[in-house]
């Protein structure tokens, strides 16, 4: 992303990650959110990596070629597909040196800077998928919502094979730790589902996540 380019921002999902509820927000922190979007627009450097596989399901198991996995939940977002792209973005990692800079001085900015960088890397990837949706739906295919490892009982183990299969160390300069974190931080990986039939409605995001307890559900 180039200096000065105006982003798309959510603002609706910025403040739900700030744990916003339908108050009003004070002035003073409605130009707080302004300046840290105008910083990360400054400093995210986004990239994105996209690859399709062969998918194969049979007995529960599930096979994306690169690794196998159960999971119900994976199991039904890919219902009726018959190929898996495996995606992963990032936001760069100047991104994690500004949150660790504001921590370290000013805590109020460092919550607000981490819900925009958040809200950042969401809209990006679902501008993405939005691109990939319509690229692949003119091939007469339909993607199903992108599903992360860590949502329902996807198990975060299988970071590691996307991770081996994408190549992100070396492609987009994401490093996956031995317990499982992504690093920079501001990062994402997913699988998405390519079927030759259309499903309208498809569970995602905070609907598929059984983490009742998460401070940023919906």
């Amino acid at each position: 992303m180039d200096k000065g380019t105006s982003w798309n921002w959510n603002d609706r999902e910025l403040l739900r990650y700030l744990g916003h509820h339908g108050q009003e927000i004070p002035e003073n922190v409605e130009q707080l959110i302004e300046t840290c979007k105008r910083e990360l627009e400054q400093t995210a450097v986004p990239r994105i990596i996209c690859r399709e596989y062969p998918l194969r399901i049979r007995d529960h198991e599930i096979d994306l070629t690169c690794f196998t996995t159960k999971s119900r939940s994976l199991e039904r977002n890919l219902k009726d597909c018959e190929r898996v792209l495996l995606f992963a973005a990032t936001l760069g990692s100047r991104v994690d040196m500004l949150l660790q800079r504001y921590g370290r001085l000013q805590v109020s900015k460092a919550v607000v800077m981490q819900a925009a960088a958040v809200s950042m890397l969401e809209t990006c990837c679902d501008e993405q998928n939005g691109a990939l949706k319509e690229q692949y739906r003119q091939q007469g295919w339909y993607l199903r919502p992108r599903f992360s490892p860590g949502y329902g009982d996807f198990p975060l183990e299988c970071q590691r094979g996307i991770f081996g299969a994408l190549e992100l160390n070396r492609r987009i300069g994401v490093m996956l730790t031995d317990s499982l974190l992504m690093t920079p931080s501001k990062s994402v990986t997913a699988v998405i589902g390519a079927s030759r039939l259309p499903r309208d409605c498809t569970l995602q995001g905070c609907e598929a996540c059984g983490k009742r307890d998460c401070l940023y559900r919906r």
